[in-house]
C-alpha cells in the first residue's frame, strides 16, 4: 500500500464538529503508540527518516504543515495537512519529513509499533539501497 490521504468521519453539529477513528475501520493497522508534536519553531523540520516496519498515520489537529515524501529516485510528493478530519497514511519504508509548520500547530501521530530505535532508517543513502 502506498502513502495516501484518508478521510475520517466528520459529524457536523452546530455545537461543534466531531471526528473519530477506530483501529482497522479507518486506518490499516492497530495503534501501538501515539505521540504529538507542538511548539515547532518557525522554519524547523521534523522527521527526516523512514521506518523498516512501522506504519504511521499523521493528523493536523490544529494548524497546518506539509509532509514531504521522498522516493529513492529523489522524486518528492508534498501533502499539506490542515484539517482534523483527514490524515496521511505512511506505510513502512516511506522516507518523509515535515515542514512549513504554521503557528500553534499540533500534529498527532499514530503508530503501528512501540518505539524501537532499531526500526528507524536515518540515512537517506542507506534508505535508497535498502
Amino acid at each position: 500500500m502506498k502513502e495516501q490521504l484518508i478521510n475520517l468521519p466528520k459529524i457536523e453539529d452546530p455545537r461543534g464538529n466531531l471526528t473519530f477513528l477506530q483501529n482497522q475501520d479507518h486506518i490499516p493497522f492497530d495503534i501501538k503508540r501515539v505521540f504529538w508534536t507542538y511548539d515547532v519553531p518557525g522554519g524547523a523540520q521534523r522527521g527526516g527518516h523512514a521506518y523498516h516496519k512501522q506504519q504511521e498515520f499523521i493528523i493536523a489537529l490544529s494548524g497546518s504543515f506539509d509532509v514531504v515524501v521522498t522516493a529513492p529516485s529523489g522524486e518528492k510528493q508534498t501533502y499539506t495537512l490542515n484539517r482534523s478530519y483527514y490524515g496521511l497514511y505512511l506505510p513502512p519504508k516511506t522516507w518523509r519529513h515535515m515542514e512549513n509548520f504554521s503557528t500553534n500547530t499540533l500534529s498527532l501521530h499514530l503508530s503501528s509499533h512501540a518505539f524501537d530505535a532499531k526500526d528507524y532508517i536515518r540515512d537517506f543513502d542507506a534508505y535508497c539501497h535498502a
